[in-house]
């Protein structure tokens, strides 16, 4: 073996978690993401995916996509500077600009690459990022990358914000970077406080409103739309794959904003675009959430039985409010064992552990869709419950 061989080849920790029984990931599905997915030939409940509407299987998204792909073939085979430019991409771009409130957008292949090439790109080397410690790991990623001075500020901490608001030069751009509703936690960034920080202080905003849209605001539009600070975010991302049952992302921000990504961000410009089908997709799961607000409804009505539930039990869940829940473990191979027991029973949830969070940290994260059953839901809880008092994680 040579150097690079040798170095890879001492990381065992996925072996060891094998070997052990209790490695959690690449669990093969084998039929459709539905509230009951099929594993090694078992039907398991669904409580790990982001499809929070549910909208993966509607038939309206499926028929859709199937059109696209019969008008326009399966990809772009190109960039969108040169020959991957659709008029599908054209719409669907002024439909979210719209959607979010904003004046224009551009698409992307993923939402990853959202951030870590809106990020990379803005601000400038003697400008500053600053971010909440919590951010997405494509924020971080946006954030390394770029020329940019960075400070971080602790998460939702308004004081830690303020402090590092005032170490910025009042003459260079300073631009706040934070998630809608943070993925892992479940929280919702104070966004009113933020804004009100960034006036004082001559900021732009970003906010990322991945685990967001589809969930809050009218009609699904996000965290922005629900405090009302549309306008004076100046930066709105969001991806098709949680809400919007599809794969892909999108900026959305005044023409200037947009004209000058769309010509400088490297992400968007050397990659290949969004095929046909994920666009078509995007634009039929639109048209429902706008008019099927039963789903949100039905979304918020499990969310609070949920949140209630497990606060009932004793369970430690931080402070989420939104269908993303974090049931708090703080132990790796504990978290692990839990999540093999849960499958074992007929439950998907997924581990969160270090290094995806301080190993002091670490958590299952439970999360729910618009067409979960309050029957499924229940089964859940006691199954958790009954796992937790036996790990003594509650009385």
């Amino acid at each position: 073996m040579n150097l690079l061989q040798k170095k890879l080849a001492k990381y065992d920790i996925p072996q060891k978690a094998i070997a052990a029984g209790i490695y959690p990931y690449f669990r093969v599905i084998e039929s459709d993401q539905d509230t009951e997915v099929v594993i090694n030939g078992k039907k398991v409940l669904m409580f790990g995916s982001n499809a929070y509407l549910g909208l993966t299987n509607h038939p309206k998204i499926k028929e859709a996509s199937i059109e696209a792909i019969k008008k326009y073939g399966s990809g772009c085979a190109g960039s969108r500077f040169l020959n991957g430019t659709l008029d599908i991409h054209v719409n669907l771009e002024k439909r979210l600009a719209e959607f979010v409130g904003k004046d224009d957008a551009i698409t992307f292949p993923s939402g990853f690459q959202v951030n870590s090439g809106v990020l990379g790109c803005i601000p400038g080397r003697e400008d500053y990022i600053v971010w909440d410690e919590l951010n997405h790991a494509s924020i971080i990623e946006g954030i390394r990358v770029s020329f940019s001075n960075k400070l971080k500020f602790r998460h939702n901490d308004m004081d830690s914000l303020e402090k590092q608001l005032k170490k910025c030069k009042a003459d260079k751009i300073k631009l706040i970077v934070v998630d809608g509703v943070y993925s892992m936690e479940g929280d919702v960034a104070h966004l009113p406080e933020i804004v009100s920080l960034a006036k004082k202080y001559e900021a732009s905003v970003m906010v990322d409103e991945a685990h967001s849209l589809g969930v809050f605001g009218k009609q699904g539009r996000g965290t922005c739309d629900h405090f009302g600070v549309t306008q004076d975010v100046n930066l709105i991302m969001g991806t098709f794959s949680k809400s919007l049952a599809s794969i892909g992302g999108f900026i959305a921000s005044d023409k200037d904003t947009i004209n000058y990504l769309r010509h400088h961000t490297r992400t968007y410009i050397f990659s290949a675009s969004c095929p046909p089908a994920s666009l078509a997709a995007v634009d039929a799961a639109l048209d429902i959430m706008m008019t099927e607000p039963e789903r949100i409804e039905n979304l918020w009505k499990l969310t609070n039985y949920a949140l209630e539930g497990f606060r009932s039990m004793g369970c430690e869940i931080g402070n989420t409010s939104t269908p993303i829940i974090p049931l708090f473990v703080r132990n790796n191979e504990l978290t692990f064992q839990i999540v093999r027991e849960l499958f074992e029973m007929g439950i998907f949830v997924n581990p969160v552990v270090s290094p995806g969070v301080a190993s002091e940290d670490t958590l299952i994260r439970f999360s729910l869709m618009a067409t979960h059953k309050k029957e499924q839901l229940d089964l859940v809880l006691e199954a958790i419950r009954k796992l937790f008092k036996k790990y003594q994680l509650i009385q």
